[in-house]
Order: structure tokens, then C-alpha cells, then sequence
């Protein structure tokens, strides 16, 4: 008899698959995607040291009012999110970093993400 696993729970295994190859240093962090049903959060993480560097979401104030004033979708905030996460990369002098998305598809908001950083000149 096969069984019929949740989303939830293959997203997990997908993400444990993915934390197993990806190791953030200092040199190049490791660049973590979470996605709720509203909102996108991102992190930029040196696991070598066990801490957060910074971090961005669509719930940071100035990229929610940037949002809500050119009526953008989900898709189109986590491209401005990638972007500004990129800038705050390269202000602080990183180049290139590990993209982690967590356990989610390479698609919608985690692929225009990643775009928008890719864009600001951030190398995964």
C-alpha cells in the first residue's frame, strides 16, 4: 500500500535533504528563503559562527510601504526583497553566498528572489 504523505511533511524532507549539502561561512553565508501564505522572509546566515548577519522581509517597513504604494504581488515583493538583501550583501562586502529555499520549489517567489538578487550582482 503506498503512502500519501502531507505537503508539510515533504517539504521537510526536501529541506533536510537540502541542509545536509549547504554549509554557510564566513566567507560565503548561506542565504535562507521562508515563505508564508502573506509573506516572504530572508536571512542571511554564517553557520560556521552560529548567527544571523542580517536579515529582510516583506514585513520590514520600508519595503512594506514600497509594496503597498505600487500595488505589487507576492512575486513581484520578493523580487524587491532579493534586491534589497543583495544590496545589504555587498554593503557589507559580501560577494556570493549559498542560496538555501528551504525546502520549497525553484519557482514564483522563490525563483524571482533569487532573480532580484541575481540582478543586484549577488553570486550563488
Amino acid at each position: 500500500m503506498i503512502k500519501i504523505n502531507s505537503r508539510k511533511k515533504m517539504k521537510d524532507i526536501r529541506h533536510k535533504r537540502v541542509r545536509k549539502k549547504i554549509f554557510g561561512s564566513s566567507e560565503t553565508p548561506r542565504l535562507s528563503v521562508f515563505k508564508s501564505l502573506k509573506f516572504t522572509y530572508v536571512q542571511v546566515i554564517d553557520d560556521s559562527n552560529h548567527e544571523t548577519l542580517f536579515s529582510c522581509s516583506s514585513l520590514t517597513p520600508k519595503l512594506l510601504k514600497q509594496i503597498k504604494k505600487e500595488k505589487k504581488n507576492k512575486v513581484d515583493a520578493a523580487k524587491i526583497i532579493g534586491q534589497e538583501i543583495a544590496a545589504k550583501c555587498l554593503d557589507k562586502g559580501i560577494k556570493s553566498v549559498r542560496f538555501d529555499r528551504g525546502g520549497f520549489p525553484y519557482s514564483g517567489r522563490i525563483k524571482s528572489l533569487a532573480e532580484g538578487a541575481r540582478e543586484q550582482g549577488l553570486k550563488f
